[in-house]
């Protein structure tokens, strides 16, 4: 067993601030963390802290130009009650089924301020747009081309616009969506020819949709893609059949998860954003400008709790074998999207500090060598009972994870 005295001497996570500690105990919502799992009853579970949210939306705000709408898109965390409570304070929503739709509807959003994205939209989904009078984003001249054909005959002009895979990339991006081969979005050479179609058709042109990249910690990539983006936008809008009234920025901002990684500055990023605007209200006088962000409002708010079950060593290394694992939070595991593993940050929530910590495993009870929450990270001395957090758990945590596999239970969400 490796044993430290010091937290001088462990490796530097990004900063994990956005939560007080008192009596060396995390707290979120206010409470402290055994109280809110007494108050749970059960282990595992998500907590998601909604003043954490509202000060990314405030950073936001004072950072970016007020012609920016904020709209959320939440796919990152659907739980209704986070839906409920970011719907109430950005400008609008951006949804990826009509199971979301039904979410965003019953959260108190507008049509008018919904819009519906995704490469594989089923008929049951384009419907479920169409009569809910939200923007579609089409993702090809097939799907235009349904949309027409379900209001054929009906005094019905379904809102719709084009997302574009633009002919150029959100450089070290997290994940690309954008420039080469892509399923999302009408490549930006390809949408001339797919607006002269839309002009001839029962469809009321809205705009564009263009999301090159998301989970960037660069602030000059970021600015680059931004710029790109909006001069994409002013030359396709040549050949639209009537003026754009709504473009949809993306968001591909991102929050540190690994060591190294610190919080982006955005103060470049919204300086950029407010020359870009004035060309804008030039070149598209009237248009509605959207900023469609998911991780960045919810990841950090958010944190999973579960609990040390047992505590072995095997053949010289300590493993803290948990409640919860992959199967509730497929992404620290680091089966969601990472090409070389990398621990989530994590602390033992019911003792931060302690004058002895040591090198640990930490697992979860599934039957296979892939459950791992840490993998040698430096907590003070657990054992059963003890609290496991893993921090920016808000986003891609609950709903992007196999919570049958194996059928043990289903964690608790609980927004504070």
């Amino acid at each position: 067993m490796s044993k430290i005295k010091s937290m001088a001497e462990t490796p530097k996570h990004a900063p994990m601030n956005q939560f007080e500690v008192a009596d060396n105990c995390l707290r979120i919502g206010g409470q402290p963390l055994v109280d809110l799992a007494r108050q749970v009853g059960n282990t595992p579970f998500y907590a998601y802290d909604r003043t954490v949210m509202r000060s990314q939306v405030e950073q936001l705000r004072a950072a970016l130009p007020a012609e920016i709408h904020l709209h959320y898109a939440m796919k990152a965390n659907p739980m209704p009650e986070v839906v409920r409570y970011l719907a109430g304070i950005t400008e609008g929503l951006d949804v990826a089924s009509a199971g979301e739709l039904k979410v965003a509807l019953e959260a108190g959003a507008k049509p008018a301020n919904i819009s519906f994205a995704g490469p594989g939209k089923s008929d049951a989904d384009l419907q479920a747009a169409v009569d809910s009078g939200v923007i579609i984003n089409m993702e090809s001249n097939a799907e235009m081309l349904r949309i027409a054909a379900l209001v054929e005959g009906q005094p019905i002009r379904p809102r719709v616009a084009i997302r574009i895979n633009p002919d150029f990339e959100l450089k070290s991006a997290g994940m690309k969506m954008g420039s080469g081969p892509k399923p999302f979005g009408v490549d930006a050479e390809c949408v001339p020819a797919m607006l002269e179609t839309l002009g001839t058709l029962p469809l009321e042109f809205m705009g564009f949709h263009i999301f090159s990249g998301s989970q960037n910690l660069r602030e000059q990539a970021i600015i680059e893609a931004q710029t790109k983006t909006f001069e994409l936008a002013f030359r396709l809008a040549q050949f639209a059949p009537s003026p754009v009234r709504w473009l949809n920025i993306g968001g591909g901002l991102g929050v540190p998860y690994f060591p190294g990684e610190q919080r982006l500055d955005l103060a470049s990023i919204g300086a950029n954003l407010s020359s870009l605007i004035e060309t804008a209200q030039e070149k598209l006088p009237g248009a509605e400008i959207v900023m469609e962000l998911g991780r960045y409002l919810a990841a950090e708010a958010g944190i999973y709790v579960c609990e040390v079950v047992d505590r072995k060593v095997s053949r010289g290394q300590t493993f803290l074998i948990t409640n919860g694992g992959l199967h509730h939070h497929l992404a620290a595991s680091g089966n969601f999207g990472q090409i070389i593993r990398k621990n989530y940050p994590l602390c033992l929530g019911n003792r931060i500090s302690a004058d002895e910590l040591e090198v640990v495993n930490v697992v979860g009870p599934l039957c296979t060598p892939l459950d791992v929450l840490g993998n040698k990270v430096i907590l003070p001395r657990a054992g059963p009972g003890d609290l496991i957090v893993v921090f920016q758990s808000g986003a891609y945590g609950f709903s992007a994870s196999p919570k049958d596999f194996l059928s043990h239970p289903h964690p608790t969400e609980i927004l504070l």
